[in-house]
């Protein structure tokens, strides 16, 4: 995956509810979901969805396909998959017998989150206990399946 590609993809998916609409796409898979079931899950107004999903499309993060009259919006798992690997590819630095990282292949122990949830290693920056990321309300994270 080229370089370019990889900063549009992490730029379009750095602000809060783009992220929750790519997260949204990806848990409904292949059939994706119209325009206006996104925003009502989301509780985003239908002018700031077209704008978040236009970014989105711009990254090649989601595809759209029309249905009758309905605009349909898919993850792009290709794209998804390839921002990963590019992520990942120097991952540990030493590959084991199958040419995966031994501390990166699936599973792995160095990879697997620790019993906080996050990895065991981290530690917060200045001292300050870790709080999790500012996101939509409960509630709206909740209808939309978002849910921790």
């Amino acid at each position: 995956m080229k370089r370019t590609t990889v900063l549009a993809a992490l730029a379009a998916l750095s602000q809060e509810t783009r992220l929750d609409i790519f997260r949204l796409l990806v848990v409904a898979g292949d059939a994706g979901l119209p325009a206006g079931e996104i925003a009502a899950r989301l509780g985003v107004q239908a002018p700031t969805l077209s704008f978040h999903l236009s970014h989105l499309k711009r990254a090649r993060l989601v595809t759209c396909r029309r249905d009758s009259r309905s605009l349909i919006y898919a993850a792009n798992y290709a794209v998804m998959t390839g921002l990963v690997a590019y992520l990942t590819e120097n991952c540990c630095r030493g590959a084991g017998a199958d040419g995966l990282p031994e501390a990166c292949a699936p599973g792995a122990a160095a990879c697997a989150p620790g019993p906080s949830g996050g990895n065991a290693d981290a530690k917060p920056r200045g001292g300050r206990p870790a709080h999790p990321p500012r996101t939509l309300a409960h509630g709206k994270r909740k209808a939309a399946g978002l849910a921790s």
